[in-house]
């Protein structure tokens, strides 16, 4: 798999509470996305992103991460199974519109492998 992308996912309470220091301290004032549990922000040049988490819609775990894969999601999730990685939360097509799977990295961490529309 070639990441195409990765984005940190910071566990908080309240996405919307969360959100005055990330745009108001932090500078990252152009939003993503907000999909109630999960709010992704940039900074104006697309340079800094972060996602606030406040706990994952289906899965049964939050992850540390989302590794953007491209079209490359299903052969990620096969070569994640071929080399015989814990797989979290397995290949889910999502109804907010991205494919993705959890797997764990051997340092315990969470990652979410995912494919957005736009990747």
């Amino acid at each position: 798999m070639q990441a195409t992308g990765v984005v940190t996912n910071l566990s908080v309470g309240d996405t919307a509470e969360a959100r005055e220091f990330y745009e108001g301290f932090l500078g990252l004032s152009v939003e993503g996305f907000d999909l109630g549990w999960v709010l992704n922000l940039r900074s104006p040049d697309g340079r800094a992103s972060v996602q606030l988490v406040s706990r994952d819609a289906t899965a049964p775990v939050d992850s540390v991460m989302s590794v953007h894969a491209g079209d490359q999601v299903e052969s990620a999730y096969d070569d994640a199974q071929r080399r015989g990685l814990e797989i979290v939360y397995p290949l889910t097509t999502e109804p907010w519109g991205v494919r993705r799977f959890f797997v764990r990295a051997p340092d315990g961490n969470v990652i979410n492998i995912v494919s957005h529309v736009d990747d």
